[in-house]
């Protein structure tokens, strides 16, 4: 459980301290733009006041807010009880983190601060995300593809046959 805390500390911090920078310090909120290595990444400012690209505009606040701390309470108690190997405690962490970084903004702005945008090869990419984003999506699919019981699975490896 010390892994899945600590890169859930690690992603919510790395998602608040980049938006701070780029849309605070930058001032991003000011200016819209930035190109850094155009049209690969940029940043744009962007307010999500629904799910992800967007979608469910206009749903409450506080819905996604409670939303996500029950899915982030359910991940960790499933953690716990599952006994997950590394791979799955880091995945869970970060799936954690990045959400409980998302429902801060939530809290302190009404919604959630987007500032990275990508496009190549002639797709112009409408959609702006965030870190914590990153994170969410990262961890998901780790758990998908590893979220395995480290027990079952240390059984299921003594019961196959050599």
């Amino acid at each position: 459980m010390r892994l899945l805390a600590l890169f859930a500390v690690l992603a919510f911090l790395i998602d608040q301290i980049s938006k701070y920078v780029v849309i605070h310090v930058w001032q991003l909120w000011r200016i819209r733009e930035i190109d850094v290595l155009p049209p690969i990444l940029n940043f744009r400012y962007g307010e999500n006041r629904g799910i992800n690209f967007g979608l469910g505009d206009g749903i409450s606040v506080w819905v996604l807010i409670v939303l996500a701390v029950v899915i982030s309470l359910g991940v960790l108690v499933w953690a716990y009880r599952a006994k997950l190997n590394r791979i799955s405690m880091i995945s869970a962490g970060l799936l954690i983190g990045g959400a409980l970084a998302n429902v801060l903004d939530r809290l302190i702005y009404g919604y959630v601060l987007d500032f990275l945008n990508n496009s190549c090869c002639g797709f112009d990419n409408p959609f702006v995300y965030n870190l914590a984003d990153v994170f969410i999506f990262a961890g998901a699919i780790g758990l998908i593809f590893f979220g395995e019981d480290a027990e079952k699975a240390t059984k299921k490896a003594a019961k196959k046959p050599k």
